[in-house]
């Protein structure tokens, strides 16, 4: 098979790639910002261990961990709104579910991290005088960052990529975008290629990046 390719006849289509990336873009940060606020909240509600709360919590955070992604979304946007009555649009549920399941990993990101303080950084605050949220905001967290901030940076990249399964509920993002270029041009390879490209463009330097981080932070250890 002899397959010309031709990528000038998606010059007229630029637009809704750019359109696509915008809201993909969008779709990332509005995720990372809520599922951050998901985790820390869930995170440190964690730490109380309170039973009947933890359970809950628990439940939460394995049932996002241990389910697919691509379920969850088609899930959350067909059957959770005739077992509550209400229509969902698209871009709620895509947030919706990107939030959520960001945020039970970086619920445990946050636990873990806010536990791996020594035992003795908190008795001595405790004996200064700290206590509740003074104590988590001024002593505890800025040592727990640290820790945090290199599976905090490859969650986040993750959700990038996450971004594109919300193309299943017809949420007009890159992949999207790409489904309704190639439904009008017959030209997969080239339509998906740039995609690619375009993904591999954002996510390589953010693993990098991640990477550097990581390698940083064990050295600061040594």
């Amino acid at each position: 098979m002899n397959y010309v390719w031709d990528f000038g006849i998606l010059a007229k289509y630029s637009h809704l790639f750019w359109l696509g990336l915008g809201w993909t873009i969008a779709y990332t940060i509005g995720t990372i910002i809520l599922g951050t606020l998901i985790g820390l909240i869930v995170g440190m509600a964690r730490l109380r261990r309170i039973p009947v709360i933890d359970w809950l919590l628990i439940a939460y955070i394995e049932t996002f961990r241990c389910t697919p992604l691509l379920v969850q979304i088609i899930w959350f946007y067909y059957a959770f709104p005739v077992v509550i009555g209400v229509n969902i649009p698209a871009h709620v549920a895509a947030v919706s579910v990107l939030s959520l399941y960001g945020g039970a990993f970086y619920a445990e990101i946050v636990r873990g991290s806010i536990e791996s303080v020594p035992v003795g950084q908190w008795d001595a605050a405790k004996a200064l005088g700290f206590r509740g949220w003074r104590l988590m905001r001024l002593v505890i967290l800025p040592q727990a960052l640290k820790p945090m901030m290199a599976p905090y940076v490859n969650q986040s990249v993750t959700q990038l990529k996450n971004t594109s399964l919300v193309s299943i509920i017809a949420v007009p993002d890159l992949v999207y975008n790409a489904t309704l270029i190639n439904a009008d041009t017959y030209r997969p390879l080239e339509v998906y290629t740039i995609v690619a490209l375009i993904y591999f463009a954002i996510l390589f330097p953010s693993t990098l990046a991640a990477r550097r981080l990581e390698r940083g932070l064990t050295y600061d250890k040594v």
